[in-house]
């Protein structure tokens, strides 16, 4: 036994957990297990899990009436290439872009994500 606290994911709600895990399974070449009620996808040394909440509302982005609570991060090497399979797969990108080197969709349950060219553990590797 020990007091060790380790990072171990993120779990995000959606209207259908399985079927948004099945989407990141398919734009980042992961698995997805699991049930509508809760599910992840794991892809490489990653997984982020979804839970089904009742009454799902999804995000606005950048701002409005449903506040984003988070959004994931994914880095990519061509951001026209890998927005091509997102929106294949049923992303959708969203007006408003903050910047050069990144682009944010939003997921078929509505929350935004990014496909960025700059990654964030570039903070660590410095």
């Amino acid at each position: 036994m020990s007091d060790t606290i380790r990072f171990d994911g993120t779990t995000v709600n959606a209207p259908d957990a399985l079927e948004l895990a099945q989407f990141y399974a398919e734009i980042t070449g992961g698995v997805a297990r699991g049930t509508s009620h809760w599910a992840a996808v794991s892809s490489g040394d990653a997984f982020i899990a979804f839970q089904q909440v009742e009454h799902f509302q999804p995000p606005t982005w950048p701002g409005g009436s449903t506040p984003m609570h988070l959004h994931l991060d994914f880095r990519v090497d061509d951001l026209e290439a890998t927005g091509a399979r997102a929106s294949a797969a049923g992303a959708t990108r969203l007006e408003f872009q903050p910047n050069d080197h990144c682009v944010v969709y939003a997921d078929p349950a509505g929350h935004p994500f990014c496909l960025s060219t700059w990654g964030v553990r570039q903070l660590f590797d410095s």
